[in-house]
């Protein structure tokens, strides 16, 4: 009646919801901006002045308040990188120096991870398979690639591919962890197929040196489910190789690559996932 446009009125009335897991979630572009804008807002001045929630105390209701903020991400589909937008919030418009408020920064970030991660879990997904995807994300990476990352790392483990490469994973890693801490050092690097003489190694060779850049950019697109799919493809050559080949070899330089090629599988696999949290 006043003459205001409809997208304002509705950003107003929904300025604070979601108040409640019963409640309404504003997904119209404006109301979702508002909503989330004025959480992210509140959160931040709490965390400045050191006042997170603390075990089962939350008397301002932060809690939830970055649940509801995680509830418009999903529901609006918004995409973007939260600690990027606390970054510009507070070093753009509130004028804090950078360096005076990073450590703020970092410990709002992941808060609002852990609480994606037990939002997902509210939701039926393994906690293992939570932390194995927020653990091979790059960092503060935008929720709603994390929680398609989750997604698809889910679907692709059961299936007998995403079995198989769970079990090739853990055994060329269990090898790496011992040889490294008898070594004293990292192997990494990389390995050409010329560099073996078994067929063997020759085909794992080929085949990382093949799902290595499909998994990658898959990846770059944020397609999960091809780059757990570009990884499977190591599943019969991973299995041949440790039937047929003897990782500690005697000759230094052969060892030496025979570990290196390990590592590459590890590498890409944790470029995905992080293997290491799943469990059996």
């Amino acid at each position: 009646d006043a003459g205001m446009d409809p997208q304002v009125a509705d950003a107003i009335r929904d300025h604070y919801k979601p108040q409640g897991p019963s409640d309404a979630v504003p997904t119209a572009p404006v109301s979702a901006a508002v909503a989330l804008a004025d959480k992210l807002d509140t959160l931040w001045h709490f965390w400045e002045i050191g006042e997170p929630p603390t075990g089962s105390k939350d008397p301002f209701a932060l809690r939830r308040a970055t649940i509801g903020g995680i509830a418009i991400e999903e529901a609006a589909q918004i995409d973007f990188n939260v600690r990027e937008v606390l970054q510009i919030h507070a070093t753009k418009i509130l004028g804090r120096d950078y360096l005076a408020i990073a450590d703020t920064l970092d410990s709002l970030a992941n808060y609002f991870e852990d609480r994606l991660a037990v939002s997902l879990k509210d939701k039926g997904y393994r906690y293992d398979h939570i932390e194995a995807a927020l653990g091979g994300s790059s960092g503060f990476e935008n929720h709603s690639r994390l929680i398609k990352r989750v997604e698809a790392l889910h679907d692709f483990l059961s299936t007998p591919e995403g079995d198989a490469l769970r079990a090739g994973y853990v055994r060329a890693s269990s090898i790496l962890k011992a040889e490294e801490k008898r070594d004293g050092e990292i192997y990494d690097g990389s390995v050409q197929i010329d560099d073996f003489v078994e067929p063997e190694a020759k085909s794992l060779c080929e085949a990382v040196m093949i799902a290595e850049p499909a998994a990658r950019t898959a990846l770059e697109t944020g397609d999960f489910p091809a780059a757990l799919h570009a990884l499977a493809r190591l599943r019969a050559p991973v299995d041949a190789f440790f039937e047929a080949v003897v990782v500690n070899d005697k000759d230094p330089i052969v060892r030496r690559n025979r570990l290196v090629l390990l590592s590459r599988i590890r590498a890409a696999a944790d470029a995905v996932a992080d293997f290491s949290r799943l469990e059996g």
